[in-house]
């Protein structure tokens, strides 16, 4: 009896873990998706988000538009998301990720839009960004900057531009 209480309980632990990373993959794309229509939001004035609160409510609007249903917490820790912002450029935030370190049950199939979290060691790995469609901005490590490509404009204020990543367009 207590060998099968015993397999239940891996089986059940190993389900939840299961659910909570399918749980991952979609509260860290809202979050993407809402970076993504904040920042497109207004033609020409296209800036990221300074904080969260502003997803939920945008004051941009006079309707208060909201981009974001609600503020999801990260399903693996049970804690705030940690937030990714694009140094270079104000601050804003880029996207979000999970402040867990476990290793993820999941290592392949992703779909196509986060194929880059195949075989990642752990969960913290795993980054919903949203990529500039125009500049192709990426967060660096540490706030660094990409070298230039002989040949490659610099955007205006001297900042370069980013090359594309496999997948994303200008």
């Amino acid at each position: 009896m207590g060998i099968l209480l015993g397999a239940a309980g891996k089986y059940w632990s190993f389900v939840s873990a299961r659910e909570k990373e399918e749980e991952l993959l979609f509260r860290g794309n809202q979050y993407r998706v809402a970076i993504e229509r904040y920042y497109t939001a207004l033609p020409g004035r296209q800036v990221l988000p300074p904080n969260i609160e502003v997803l939920l409510k945008d004051e941009r609007f006079p309707t208060h538009r909201r981009h974001l249903r609600r503020q999801y917490k990260d399903p693996i820790t049970g804690e705030e998301f940690v937030l990714i912002r694009d140094m270079l450029r104000g601050n804003g935030i880029v996207g979000v990720k999970s402040g867990s370190d476990k290793k993820p049950i999941r290592q392949k199939n992703f779909p196509d839009l986060y194929r880059e979290f195949e075989g990642k060691e752990k969960y913290s790995e795993w980054e919903f960004k949203y990529l500039s469609p125009t500049t192709g901005t990426a967060v660096l490590p540490g706030g660094g900057q990409m070298p230039r490509a002989p040949g490659q404009p610099l955007l205006p204020g001297g900042q370069q531009q980013r090359p594309l990543l496999p997948g994303m367009r200008r």
